[in-house]
């Protein structure tokens, strides 16, 4: 294992990379529930739920992108080929864009849906798309299209961050965990 390796993320990047992750976790799990129930009070409270998920992911997903634009990512380790590099480091930009897209995508839909999302049931955020019974169905799928790519993107992640570990067992993993 290189020296370079071994250097962390800031406490700042690694709190916020593990609540982002357990919320963006709960919002897929809410929203696979969901959908598939009757509806119901319980049926609403799940959406509601799940829209104060992505809405707070949204937050914390600017606030770890100004975070990581104010310090860096610690360099790869030399063992690392170039491809492995760039193949990484589209894989981060892809996984911000989706952490970004997914709730948008979803804020809009509802917007299209014609129903406020209204934040941990204490102030409603502003709506920027009006009711529309056309783009509805549209967002919807975009929504649902958005949130199965950032399943895979993340399960490229997650593999790729179990193989560093496992396999080279470069400290690429070590560098993203808590307390080590």
């Amino acid at each position: 294992m290189s020296a370079q390796s071994t250097k962390r993320y800031s406490l700042l990047t690694i709190s916020l990379h593990w609540i982002v992750a357990l919320l963006i976790i709960a919002a897929f799990a809410l929203g696979s529930i969901m959908t598939d129930m009757k509806i119901s009070p319980t049926k609403l409270q799940y959406y509601s739920y799940h829209k104060w998920l992505g809405v707070t992911v949204l937050g914390l997903v600017a606030l770890r992108l100004l975070a990581r634009l104010l310090s860096p990512a610690p360099a790869y380790p030399d063992s690392m080929s170039q491809w492995q590099q760039k193949a990484a480091s589209l894989t981060h930009v892809g996984l911000y864009a989706l952490m970004f897209a997914v709730p948008l995508s979803g804020y809009f839909y509802t917007s299209a849906a014609g129903y406020p999302v209204v934040y941990l049931g204490l102030f409603e955020l502003p709506t920027f798309i009006a009711p529309n019974p056309e783009l509805k169905p549209i967002l919807k799928e975009v929504h649902e299209t958005l949130t199965t790519v950032m399943l895979v993107v993340v399960g490229l992640h997650f593999a790729a961050a179990l193989k560093h570990h496992f396999i080279d067992k470069d400290g690429i993993l070590q560098r993203m965990l808590p307390g080590r």
